[in-house]
């Protein structure tokens, strides 16, 4: 059931939900929107309809449009997120605290947003939320890829983890996890339409949202080697499903390191089509 309903005393009849559904299952019905129960399962469950209504009418899936946010003035100023998104580094030194509970699950949340092909919203994610576990998570992986070495069982163009080992064994020096307090993985079912780009897009929600609130990031793509192609026995030890794939991996914490200033790339690739 969509639960989709209309006050009709605020309803001002201006059919934008009716033009903006995606899915073109609302039409006007005795003078209000409407979605014939025929047609509910065609629902692409987006909530446009109730993203879009001026007056906060309508409802569906039992939601209610006051508990949105507005978004009347409610976008950062361009020049703002302008710096931002060009000052946002890939932050490779961590304090050693743990973040806020709340604020992993805030930053979880807001991530999840991010859109995903057909709107399937399947993204999952794993999250090491505590150093002390990733510092086991560490441990066991170290040891793995150590056994690696020591078997001569690294694959081909992979060989230099036997580097990042000794560094470990010799020096305590993490070159694959950089001494934060904390891992997330995003994953999604093999299944779904685009499960490597929903993963890659709300990671980068997550990073931009986290370096906003003053959390650093590092896309982590050792780490994803380790557990992906090297020690596949990790990802059952963090409880991913066997029919995810995983789209990549990303360290966070309190940064250790604060930049001044942006960078200066470009010009850009650009083709212009004719």
């Amino acid at each position: 059931m969509l639960d989709f309903t209309v006050d009709r005393n605020s309803c001002t009849k201006c059919n934008l939900c009716v033009t903006d559904c995606p899915a073109m299952i609302i039409a006007m019905t005795d003078g209000y929107p409407a979605i014939a129960p025929e047609n509910e399962a065609a629902c692409y469950l987006c909530q446009h309809c109730l993203a879009v209504c001026p007056t906060g009418a309508v409802s569906i899936l039992g939601l209610n449009p006051a508990d949105s946010h507005t978004l009347t003035s409610g976008f950062p100023e361009p020049a703002k997120l302008e710096t931002l998104m060009k000052g946002r580094r890939s932050v490779r030194r961590y304090t050693e605290e743990n973040l806020e509970p709340a604020l992993i699950q805030r930053l979880l949340e807001v991530a999840w947003h991010a859109p995903t092909g057909r709107n399937s919203r399947q993204v999952r994610f794993t999250v090491v939320d505590d150093r002390e576990k990733l510092a086991r998570l560490r441990d066991d992986v170290m040891s793995g890829l150590a056994r690696l070495v020591r078997d001569s069982a690294l694959p081909d163009g992979m060989e230099f983890f036997a580097g990042f080992v000794q560094m470990w064994q010799e020096q305590k020096i993490d070159v694959i996890f950089r001494g934060a307090p904390h891992l997330l993985v995003a994953s999604a079912p093999q299944g779904v339409a685009s499960p490597l780009q929903d993963c890659m897009i709300a990671l980068s929600y997550f990073e931009l949202f986290a370096q906003a609130n003053g959390v650093g990031t590092v896309w982590n793509g050792l780490a994803k080697w380790a557990i992906t192609e090297l020690l596949p026995e990790t990802r059952r030890r963090l409880g991913i499903p066997d029919d995810h794939l995983i789209g990549y991996v990303m360290a966070f914490g309190t940064p250790a390191v604060h930049y001044a200033r942006t960078t200066q790339h470009g010009p850009a690739h650009i083709h212009r089509a004719a």
